[in-house]
């Protein structure tokens, strides 16, 4: 038989293995034995992309602040990245394990390339600017609590159209026997944003046309091949029904259009090249001359453009990975990169209508000279542990 004193030891005993049972469950959260993981930080970047969908790799750092040998099992991560409110990815991870200290979770989230054409339309209605949300949420099966960080947040600003308001004289030639060129001048041109629906986004374009002919010219029909990274965007013709009187400006307007379906297949491109595309928009008119209509490419108003974005400020850099710059607030910045090639023409000296003289300089002269004048990044914390930021991001 148990002496009385023997009964009350064992007792103790399992008063005590119970009472350190709870404090190791939700109960030890509110004792202030157990402390609050948090995140220290996210990384992300770009895996492999194909015509549906885009790998999307993420680094997610979890700091545990008890002591070694306390760890924390059952954790449970849910992950979302949004560009503009669109829901690019979304992902879980269960039964997480991480131990004091700095704890670097590696996984990855599949997009659906099909999110890419509703976030188009809603960066350039939103004047070519992207906000990159990741939301982070980590829940402990131990401590019974989740804990919900602050949203990393990243801008991206693209300048797709700007580069084409320009001023520069242009001359148009037919290329025609018994015609003497140029049969025009393009003397400035502008482009804005239109009408953008789920289907298509409009560009409205204007042109100031000069023509240093004795005689009208019809400009008839305005076409268009719209490509990204040889990806064909959007491509048609508009009725214009113009006419440029002689020796005479006219303003031409004329609205072209992406069709969005053909976005998502841009986009594998995008990524495919280091997030780097090459814009490009040429132009035909078919124009009613005095005895002839002809339609001739416009190649001096060939539109270039490179844009480069890093969407998550992770991308690769002379085979490195790009850093993020971090700012006060703890959010990113990034810097759209863009590039324009010119088509170089000098501008236009005096001619006459023959097809031995040479071009006009764009304006009309009082002596009835053809003239034309143009009006993740990652840091090693002080006790050595490493973490990592949110990273960075249409830069």
């Amino acid at each position: 038989m148990l002496s009385l004193l023997s009964l009350g030891g064992r007792i103790r005993t399992v008063v005590a293995v119970l009472a350190v049972a709870g404090l190791l469950g939700g109960g030890a959260f509110a004792a202030g034995v157990i402390g609050v993981p948090s995140v220290a930080g996210v990384e992300n970047s770009f895996g492999p992309v194909n015509e549906t969908s885009t790998v999307i790799e993420t680094d997610l750092t979890v700091s545990n602040p008890n002591p070694i040998g306390a760890s924390l099992g059952g954790l449970t991560v849910d992950y979302d990245v949004l560009m503009n409110d669109v829901e690019l990815a979304s992902g879980t991870k269960e039964g997480v394990s991480v131990g004091s200290g700095n704890s670097t979770l590696n996984f990855t989230t599949t997009a659906d390339n099909g999110q890419i054409p509703p976030w188009w339309v809603s960066h350039v209605r939103n004047d070519e600017q992207t906000t990159v949300t990741v939301d982070t949420a980590v829940t402990s099966g131990t401590l019974g609590r989740t804990i919900d960080p602050p949203n990393v947040t990243r801008q991206v600003e693209t300048d797709l159209l700007s580069q084409f308001n320009s001023t520069e004289t242009r001359p148009v030639d037919a290329n025609r026997a018994l015609v003497s060129d140029p049969v025009l001048y393009i003397n400035e041109t502008s482009a804005q944003w239109g009408e953008v629906t789920d289907e298509r986004t409009a560009m409205d374009l204007t042109f100031v046309v000069y023509n240093p002919k004795s005689y009208p010219i019809g400009v008839s029909e305005l076409g268009y091949n719209i490509t990204m990274n040889d990806v064909e965007v959007g491509e048609g013709s508009t009725e214009s029904e113009y006419v440029v009187p002689p020796k005479s400006t006219e303003t031409i307007k004329a609205t072209v259009y992406i069709r969005n379906e053909n976005i998502d297949e841009w986009w594998v491109t995008h990524l495919e090249r280091n997030q780097v595309t090459d814009l490009r928009i040429d132009f035909d008119a078919r124009l009613d001359l005095e005895s002839t209509t002809v339609t001739v490419p416009l190649d001096s108003l060939t539109y270039t453009e490179t844009i480069e974005t890093d969407i998550f400020g992770t991308k690769p850099t002379d085979g490195d990975a790009g850093e993020g710059s971090e700012s006060d607030d703890g959010s990113d910045s990034s810097d759209t990169t863009t590039e324009r090639t010119d088509t170089a023409t000098e501008a236009p000296s005096d001619e006459t209508d023959t097809a031995t003289s040479s071009p006009p300089t764009a304006t009309e002269s009082d002596d009835e000279t053809d003239t034309a004048t143009s009006s993740g990044e990652t840091t090693t914390s002080a006790d050595g542990e490493t973490t990592t930021d949110d990273g960075g991001l249409l830069g």
